[in-house]
């Protein structure tokens, strides 16, 4: 050009190109699968129970959601609902543990990474606890353990079936020696509800990992895991670097748990309240309200 301009360089205002007239979605109504990479309108995702239409991926899902799913327009009786962590250890990283609550209770909307109630599944009244990954990566610390002790308790108080949905990374450091102590109590308390002869069903959801797979997510009666759910104790690099051998491919997924007998089914989110109501009606066939 002859004013030494390159020729790359846009002098005219109101130039669009191509990619530019393509019309802006605004942020949050689309959700792209993490799988198939297919955008998917939020509304039809919801209806969908979050699922992708495309290639059956399940999204994760929190408490809300799954409550919405199984307890649907029947109301339910929340349990403990302000039970908050304290700060035993003043564990201190990159951020003081009390501001890493608050700053999860604010993006959530949650208060930790548990929601226990009591409510209404087809027929059954249940008590069912629901784990939520986005509150500290659904880690187990005091609360969680308690709510669920809790929870436990009143199942047995009311000899209501006990079902439980875990999504998890495992033990919450920062509460350290406290945490673990969790594993022990859930434990405890399951053998108790064992006695009473009542059903406990499990529902591993993507992932459950660390604590909570070494206690109460494999102590049910029933394991029920949805689709393509990562499922174990320790990660599968960590592993891999300890016995130094490759993994089957697969390893871990709640598919190759079925393969090879950790678990006892597979159900696909649209079929999990019915399929939940099924087992209820052969376990409990004098229970239905």
């Amino acid at each position: 050009m002859s004013n030494g301009t390159p020729w790359y360089k846009r002098t005219k205002p109101n130039i669009v190109t191509p990619s530019e007239e393509r019309r802006e979605v605004p942020e949050g109504i689309w959700i792209k699968c993490p799988k198939c990479g297919a955008p998917t309108h939020i509304k039809a995702l919801k209806e969908a129970f979050y699922v992708c239409p495309k290639c059956d991926y399940h999204h994760r899902i929190g408490s809300q959601e799954y409550f919405e799913i199984l307890f649907g327009s029947n109301g339910f009786e929340e349990l403990d609902a302000t039970m908050e962590s304290a700060d035993p250890l003043h564990f201190v990283d990159r951020k003081p543990y009390p501001q890493r609550i608050k700053e999860a209770q604010e993006k959530t909307g949650l208060k930790d990474a548990v929601r226990t109630a009591v409510g209404q599944i087809g027929p059954y009244k249940v008590a069912l606890g629901c784990m939520d990954f986005h509150f500290i990566g659904g880690s187990m610390g005091s609360v969680v353990g308690e709510k669920l002790a809790r929870l436990i308790r009143r199942a047995r108080k009311e000899r209501l079936p006990l079902i439980i949905i875990t999504k998890s990374g495992g033990a919450r450091m920062m509460e350290g020696l406290f945490s673990l102590m969790q594993m022990a109590k859930t434990a405890a308390e399951l053998a108790l509800f064992e006695k009473e002869q009542l059903p406990y069903i499990v529902v591993l959801t993507d992932p459950t990992t660390g604590g909570v797979t070494a206690s109460f997510a494999m102590l049910g009666d029933i394991h029920i895991a949805e689709p393509g759910a990562l499922i174990g104790f320790a990660g599968p690099r960590v592993i891999k670097e300890t016995i130094k051998k490759d993994l089957p491919e697969g390893f871990q997924s709640s598919e190759f748990l079925l393969e090879h007998g950790f678990i006892d089914l597979i159900v696909h989110r649209h079929q999990l309240k019915q399929t939940l109501i099924d087992i209820l009606s052969i376990l409990l066939p004098d229970e239905a309200v």
